[in-house]
């Protein structure tokens, strides 16, 4: 019989073999369900051979073949098994990681009937004025009227499940279910609405784009905030979907691009589909069949959506290419930007990076030759740049963070009807609780870290471990009842303004107020319709979004990114900064920045705001050089948690002990460790991390690639957990 090397969703490196009953012949990338110790697992076809490292006697065969074909295109095959192979990470939960939830769990890979609410004969027989007391029941009537309505687009429609439930009970609405219908949408593609007319630097990108879109080619689109980034993006996608072929467009972050998805589905007859964490496990896989089957033309989202396979993938375009959200941070720690350029190579497309600040490696790579720039130098329209300014803290009063030649700019800007926008990266009420008698400071004991105060809720937040517990009346270390918050957070921030500007409407931006579903849209609604005068944010303010009414934008707290243990945290900083600044004057109107800090002649400051961000990646780069540091070296960080604080760092010394032994080790390899890692606990774990660097990155996966199976064997890598995170980006 022949044997079956199949793949399997569990933490080991390697696959496992199972016979192949008479009459099954699974193709590689299929599904299969077979016996997995005590229980039934589904696992991935890898390969079919003609004997085992085991006897055939001891091998189990297979129960079922749940695929005829592959799940993976030969492209992304490949992909996942190199990154399986360089990120030193097990190919089961590799390519498990790829699929949607459904297909993980068994379920077929074939569209199912979608279930469809429709008006009944006696629905629309009545009129929805009759329903006036209950208007979302009135207002559910009133679509359905118009037409059918699938059920997953319930939310888009903003109706609800308990009116169109509450209708079906009185007769008025039921369920149906329909049978799919397969879309080609190539037959009636066409551009809709108006085109916006290029500029020259515009113009010329596309071109240069358009001139190689028929096989790999990687771009850097370095275009100012403004400048009209999306709209080459539209041009260039206009040529590949007129050929038929369908577009990846990958966003940091789906709920900050509304706006952007708008456009995509204004310009094109075409099916625009996205793919976000607010989808049901359903849906996920309905937007993946839809584009394995070519139906969909558009597929806009975040970092997972790499692995959507493709009937006739054209394109990748990623906006943000430098946000860090690229990098998923648990589990199987890929890059999706790299993979991204890895994937558009084995498919032979075109891969394009958009940025206002591109990161330090992406640049790098245009100096290797590896990418090519195009730059967009101005802003778009009559947008003229943003005057910016250094504001002096040094002994000025402040009111919740702000000085008074900030509020008085600000009423200025105001009494012009404009907006202004106030740029906080610290969500909550205040960072921390303190006992004004004893110095008692509210602490996460998992985590070792200030609780933040979120006053609305009265609630005490880890933002590390998301633990929370109520705000006590009294301090448990003395009995005091003088508690006092430290610091100002964005809900602070919110409710203090109210009283300085008690006749102008404020809107707050953050996680805690966008976590309901559509929120984000409505907030971002009412910023456009002018109903919002102050917008209040975090970063999620920082990415992506067009306000034209912004004039004035300030930064309230800039102090704390200057100096950080983290090499990288300039480079952020930089490139935050030139986002946030880039929300100010979009749309002819004059824009202004003000930087609040304690340290105005900072270098970095200096720097970025007399010379841009340009002149600071150089500068930087050319520091990283001097030092050995990414991209002109490559790191491996190896972390391990334990509960007591010691296994952890004895794994790493005997780490530490291996690689020093091996016969790969040179000179010019740097082993920093093991040292506790910046947050040193989390989560009620001790963490602590070994740093592997080398000039060749070929050299360092060779030396990982060679101990590994050896890692295993110590002591204690059974007793502790620990991670290997390849081209890291938090130390």
């Amino acid at each position: 019989m022949p044997v079956v090397n199949v793949a399997l969703p569990v933490p080991l490196a390697r696959t496992f073999d199972y016979l192949l009953p008479e009459g099954m012949r699974p193709a590689t990338g299929a599904r299969v369900s077979v016996p997995f110790g005590q229980r039934q697992a589904i696992g991935i076809v890898t390969q079919i051979s003609e004997n085992s490292e085991l006897p055939l006697n001891k091998l189990k065969p297979v129960n079922d073949l749940l695929d005829r074909e592959s799940l993976f295109s030969p492209g992304l095959w490949r992909i996942l098994n190199w990154a399986a192979e360089y990120y030193h990470y097990p190919l089961g939960e590799v390519l498990f990681h790829a699929l949607p939830v459904l297909l993980r769990q068994g379920k077929n890979a074939e569209l199912t009937p979608l279930w469809q609410w429709y008006a009944t004969e006696q629905g629309r027989a009545t009129p929805p004025e009759s329903l006036k007391r209950a208007p979302k029941q009135q207002q559910a009537l009133a679509t359905l009227l118009q037409g059918p309505v699938y059920r997953h687009q319930v939310n888009e429609l903003a109706l609800t499940e308990t009116a169109l439930q509450t209708l079906r009970s009185k007769g008025l609405t039921d369920l149906r279910s329909q049978a799919p219908v397969t879309h080609d949408w190539r037959k009636d593609f066409a551009v809709l609405g108006e085109r916006m007319r290029l500029n020259t630097e515009q113009a010329t990108a596309v071109g240069a784009i358009r001139s190689e879109d028929r096989q790999f080619s990687s771009w850097l689109l370095a275009g100012v905030t403004g400048s009209g980034k999306t709209e080459v993006y539209l041009s260039v996608l206009e040529n590949i979907l007129a050929a038929g072929k369908q577009a990846l467009i990958m966003v940091p972050e789906i709920g900050l691009t509304p706006q952007t998805i708008a456009r995509f589905r204004e310009r094109f007859n075409a099916p625009v589909e996205v793919l976000h964490s607010g989808l049901n496990d359903s849906e996920r896989l309905s937007v993946w069949l839809r584009a394995r089957n070519g139906e969909a033309a558009i597929v806009i989202g975040t970092r997972s959506a790499l692995f959507t396979p493709f009937a006739r993938l054209g394109v990748i375009i990623i906006d943000e290419e430098h946000d860090s959200s690229y990098k998923q941070q648990e589990g199987w720690r890929y890059h999706a930007r790299d993979l991204a350029v890895f994937r558009a190579r084995e498919e032979d497309i075109p891969i394009v990076m958009g940025s206002a600040t591109p990161a330090l490696e992406t640049l790098h790579n245009v100096q290797l030759g590896k990418y090519r720039q195009l730059t967009l130098g101005k802003r778009a329209g009559n947008a003229k740049p943003a005057v910016q300014h250094l504001l002096d803290l040094k002994g000025l009063p402040l009111k919740v963070g702000l000085s008074q030649p900030l509020l008085k700019r600000m009423k200025e800007h105001l009494d012009a009807d404009n907006q202004v926008m106030l740029f906080l990266n610290r969500r909550g009420y205040a960072p921390a609780l303190l006992c004004h008698e004893c110095g008692w400071i509210a602490e996460c004991q998992r985590c070792d870290h200030y609780y933040t105060l979120h006053q609305n809720h009265r609630q005490l937040r880890c933002h590390h471990c998301d633990s929370q517990r109520p705000v006590p009346h009294q301090c448990p270390h003395c009995g005091s009842t003088n508690l006092v918050s430290v610091g100002v957070g964005t809900e602070q921030l919110e409710n203090e303004l109210a009283p300085l500007f008690p006749n102008t409407a404020i809107t707050r931006i953050d996680r805690d107020t966008t976590s309901r579903k559509g929120s984000l849209e409505q907030h971002l609604a009412e910023v456009h319709r002018g109903g919002a005068r102050i917008l209040i944010g975090t970063q999620m303010l920082a990415k992506g979004h067009h306000f034209p009414d912004v004039t004035l934008v300030s930064l309230l707290d800039v102090d704390g990114a200057l100096f950080s243990a983290d090499f990288r945290s300039a480079e952020r900083f930089a490139q935050l900064f030139t986002q946030v600044s880039g929300r100010a004057g979009r749309a002819g109107k004059k824009g202004e920045v003000i930087l609040q800090t304690h340290h105005p002649e900072h270098p970095l400051l200096q720097i970025l705001l007399h010379q841009g961000y340009d002149a600071f990646a150089k500068q930087t780069l050319a520091e990283r050089k001097s030092v050995f540091l990414p991209p002109f070296t490559s790191h491996i960080l190896i972390r391990a948690e334990d509960h007591d604080n010691q296994q952890a760092a004895e794994f790493l010394l005997q780490l530490r002990n291996l690689l020093e032994s091996s016969p790969l080790k040179e000179d010019a390899l740097w082993i920093l460790g093991p040292v506790p890692a910046l947050q040193a606990k989390r989560s009620g774990r001790f963490r602590w991390q070994l740093l592997l660097q080398h000039p060749s990155r070929r050299l360092l996966q060779h030396l990982i690639k060679t101990s590994q199976p050896l890692i295993g064997n110590l002591a204690l890598s059974k007793k502790v957990k620990w991670t290997i995170d390849v081209d890291p980006i938090d130390s």
